[in-house]
């Protein structure tokens, strides 16, 4: 008999692990408005079922806690029950011998404390304490509300402009978004759960760029009413639009030379082309706003005076400084001051100079790689954290590594050299990385010596920051350097001035500006004493249910990096006809079938 034997991956090991994926795919896709008491349960019962059984916390703690649990969710708990699951859960939290038992402590404690009026509630009410989101996840996870599911069907019906009629129902820059949007729909898409989630964001781009004829939308009434929009971004354009929809007289100002805010000066043409977002932006002027270009606006109080209403957009276009020392040497440049010179068609030499940009954003990305075709003989990004831990989406952090970035981790600037007042290098000291601080794991100082990159240019970029300064001493509230107002954007005090945007939320992304810019039109337009209703005018082919035989996602191309790295021109590729319809025909239609569906139809009008 052999002493030893090869491990083998068994029939059963393969049926365990395709049991573990499927779990993953489905907790990863999960509801975004579960309920916190279901939720805990099932994962302690998970938990449990993982249990070795040779701790006391963890073989007998589980099995309690889940009983306690189960006691809420069957309507047997009381007040008392509450307490005791606290107290059980810190127990085991405290006591359990490894990961499996004291992580679901952990999250069984954070559960009951910060959910506690929903526990309250079910052993009260003996129901959930919230009401759950009626539309589906893609929708839910989509900051405008579009409605995701219908304009697939109408991709997949090869009705393009219709797609982008539904589209615009609730986002006026379907272009912008096909090319840009960070999808967090994609997050939650449920087709996740049979292989991969839907390429919504490929089919909006394919819809824009394959639409049959143009056409213009249905205007109300002109009320007689006049708004000024300060701002010419995403925010003012969405408010100006939905505005202007609704009959009233629209006009922006605008500081800059041209309309698109940060879509124009803070996202590279290679990713956004110029003369696509000139087109979009001109579609929304040609409803009848008025702009006013290289004008900014200082005296908030004589503009509202000369209109019914004021939207404040100003976005965020200031840089952020890093306080190190020799910041003001020739040769430090800000993202913003850099990003803003593309959107204005000037385009600096960086011919044979080494570059460090710090930063680990979108932001980071989208200069280094800018930086590489404006001939960089070099390009290093430098972040004090992991590569694991940058917030740059995964697609731009390895599209900045094919162009040939080199990424430095775990390195925290802490000086620029210099000599007779030009860069020379800038010196970082080694970090290693710690333990988790405002949801990220944070870094400190490793026992290293410091070091110095060579360079001559630096590139920061580290965020942006909010001009609020010249609005805040005309009275409007500010906190932390952001306008401070409500969830209807009316800004406290001042009647008639709203406000919304990356100014309010601080930097965000594209498709959170068009949900500020649309909620603002609405409450604008209620402020003005009416009513008017953007409708869904549009006829959606009829729902089949389908999608469950598996199919996997067809994913964009880029050009090949050697060629797309030489020059400033779009470096995705859209999808194909074949591609675009086989993957609309992969969407599940949830918004027919299934818990979470548009309860009493779709949301037709808002």
């Amino acid at each position: 008999m052999a002493r030893l034997h090869v491990m083998q991956r068994s029939e059963a090991q393969a049926v365990m692990d395709s049991l573990h994926e499927a779990l993953g795919r489905r907790l990863a896709v999960s509801s975004l408005a579960p309920c916190p008491v279901e939720f805990t349960a099932a994962y302690v019962n998970m938990c449990a079922t993982q249990s070795c059984g040779k701790c006391t916390p963890c073989r007998v703690g589980l099995r309690a806690l889940s009983d306690l649990l189960n006691d809420v969710l069957e309507n047997r708990a009381d007040e008392h029950t509450l307490d005791l699951i606290e107290r059980t859960a810190r127990t085991i939290y405290l006591s359990a011998d490894c990961a499996i038992g004291y992580e679901a402590g952990d999250m069984a404690l954070t559960a009951i404390r910060g959910f506690r009026d929903d526990f309250e509630h079910h052993v009260q009410k003996h129901a959930c304490g919230f009401t759950q989101s009626q539309l589906v996840p893609c929708v839910s996870g989509c900051p405008a509300g579009v409605d995701i599911p219908g304009y697939i069907s109408l991709v997949e019906a090869r009705r393009y402009t219709d797609a982008v009629r539904l589209i615009r129902k609730d986002n006026p820059l379907p272009l912008v978004c096909g090319y840009v949007c960070e999808h967090p729909c994609e997050m939650n898409c449920r087709r996740g759960m049979v292989d991969d989630p839907m390429n919504i964001r490929g089919l909006k781009r394919y819809a824009v760029d394959h639409m049959e004829t143009d056409y213009r939308p249905n205007m109300a009434e002109k009320t007689g009413k006049r708004v000024a929009v300060v701002g010419g971004g995403p925010a003012g354009l969405s408010c100006a639009y939905y505005l202007s929809v609704m009959g009233h007289d629209v006009t922006i100002y605008e500081a800059r030379h041209k309309l698109g805010g940060m879509l124009r000066y803070g996202i590279p043409n290679y990713r956004l082309p110029h003369e696509r977002l000139d087109a979009e932006i001109q579609w929304i002027l040609d409803c009848g706003i008025q702009v006013k270009c290289d004008t900014k606006v200082e005296d908030l109080a004589a503009l509202r005076k000369d209109y019914d209403s004021v939207y404040l957009a100003i976005g965020a276009h200031l840089d952020r400084k890093l306080g190190l020392p020799g910041e003001d040497s020739v040769g430090v440049l800000s993202a913003v001051e850099m990003l803003r010179a593309l959107g204005d068609e000037v385009r600096p030499d960086f011919s044979h100079e080494r570059v460090c940009v710090i930063g680990g954003g979108n932001v980071a990305m989208d200069v280094a790689r800018s930086a590489i075709r404006l001939g960089a003989k070099k390009v290093t990004i430098v972040y004090r954290r992991r590569v694991a831990d940058m917030t740059a989406q995964d697609e731009e952090i390895a599209g900045a590594k094919a162009e040939g970035c080199e990424l430095l981790e775990l390195h925290a600037p802490i000086a620029i050299e210099s000599q007779d007042g030009y860069v020379t290098g800038l010196r970082v000291q080694r970090q290693i990385i710690g333990g988790l601080s405002r949801g990220r794991f944070a870094p400190r100082e490793a026992d290293a010596p410091e070091e110095v990159i060579p360079c001559e240019r630096v590139v920061v970029a580290i965020g942006q920051a909010i001009e609020s300064g010249p609005f805040e001493e005309q009275g409007v509230p500010c906190k932390r350097g952001r306008i401070d107002v409500g969830e209807d954007s009316a800004v406290p005090g001042m009647e008639g001035v709203f406000s919304g945007g990356d100014c309010q939320s601080g930097p965000a992304t594209v498709i959170r500006a068009v949900n500020a810019g649309k909620v603002a039109a609405g409450n604008i337009d209620n402020y003005l004493g009416f009513n008017h209703q953007v409708m869904l005018d549009v006829d959606l082919p009829p729902v089949q249910f389908k999608g469950k035989t598996s199919c996997a996602r067809c994913e964009m191309t880029l050009r090949e990096a050697e060629d797309r790295k030489r020059d400033f021109d779009l470096i995705e590729n859209g999808l194909t006809e074949e591609e675009a319809h086989q993957e609309a025909s992969r969407c599940l239609r949830c918004d027919h079938f299934g818990f979470g569906a548009f309860r009493g139809g779709r949301i037709e009008q808002w």
